[in-house]
């Protein structure tokens, strides 16, 4: 391992985050009974300009008066180049409450984005006496901030998750879509004739590039890395696929722009049961290793490496919370 290691962030449950509009009241009490492990209450790309301050008043309430239970409880802020963002972070900060977990920053282009809402948010929480810091989750959905991704992920001790806005980052690059978070039938490759001359044609993700680029920026810096959103939501099929694409790529959780796209999420971003038993099989063989002076663990025949102990301590913690949160 090298000297220098990742500070990890905050430790918190987010499978599926939610995605709720602020200017719809009428969804917060239904999002607060769902299963999702996260909720972003929305300011920015879901709210018209004209209900831009009463969707503040609404959240504002909301995280004051509803019973939000466990959840992980978030606000997307408008973007710094708009001149709602300081009035979304001074009332939102000052008024709603300890029950605030996360702010939401759209659009990231630089570090210097980051620093801006850094200042303005410690200002307030200095100013208040607020005992719980707030963190930062940041979207990356501009060819700006994919460029800067690495500096971005590093910009605060507040920074706690990356996202991959597809939508905005498809528009940013020109890249040609037919969906939001799907794929493209013309995104392929033909493989070579066969005798008979016949080809076939395999398509391609897109997106890889795009989420493999951010997860190890995440990663590189302690940060969760999280998958957007998947507009089809008639598409289950679809989102599941993508979903695990995301997950096996090193994505913890997904975007559910629909109620519908919650259990798929938790399904996709919960370990398998048989994952699990693995893991806890590895930490047993370490232990017993350690406790007769072994050198080397062996499980089943194969020498396991430090790398496998983490990814089994990871995985039976993240197991162990998800399993605490059902329960509970």
């Amino acid at each position: 391992m090298s000297f220098t290691t990742p500070e990890l962030c905050p430790t918190r449950l987010n499978r599926c985050e939610l995605a709720v509009p602020g200017s719809s009241p009428k969804f917060f009490e239904k999002a607060a009974k769902s299963d999702a492990d996260a909720i972003f209450l929305d300011l920015e790309d879901a709210v018209a300009p004209s209900d831009k301050e009463q969707a503040r008043k609404n959240i504002i309430e909301a995280l004051n008066d509803i019973d939000w239970g466990d959840k992980v409880m978030s606000v997307r802020i408008n973007g710094l180049d708009t001149h709602y963002m300081y009035r979304d972070v001074v009332d939102i900060v000052e008024k709603a409450g300890e029950r605030l977990d996360l702010i939401m920053i759209p659009k990231v282009g630089t570090a210097s984005d980051i620093y801006a809402v850094d200042m303005l948010v410690t200002q307030i929480e200095t100013a208040i006496g607020r005992k719980k810091r707030i963190g930062f989750e940041m979207i990356i959905e501009t060819a700006l901030g994919m460029q800067n991704v690495h500096e971005i992920a590093a910009a605060s001790k507040r920074n706690e998750s990356l996202h991959f806005g597809v939508a905005d980052y498809a528009a940013s690059t020109k890249a040609r879509t037919t969906s939001i978070g799907g794929p493209n039938p013309l995104y392929g490759v033909l493989t070579d004739p066969a005798e008979d001359g016949s080809r076939d044609y395999h398509w391609g993700d897109m997106w890889h590039y795009a989420i493999a680029r951010m997860v190890v920026a995440a990663r590189a810096n302690g940060l969760r890395a999280i998958d957007g959103p998947f507009g089809d939501f008639s598409d289950p099929d679809g989102f599941t696929a993508h979903g695990n694409r995301a997950a096996i790529l090193g994505c913890e959780g997904k975007w559910a722009i629909h109620p519908s796209q919650i259990d798929l999420a938790n399904s996709i971003f919960t370990p398998a049961e048989e994952e699990v038993a693995k893991g806890r099989r590895i930490l047993e063989a370490m232990e017993k290793a350690q406790a007769e002076g072994a050198g080397a663990v062996a499980l089943d025949g194969k020498l396991i490496d430090i790398a496998s102990i983490k990814q089994a301590e990871a995985l039976v913690n993240q197991a162990d919370i998800i399993s605490a949160r059902t329960k509970g």
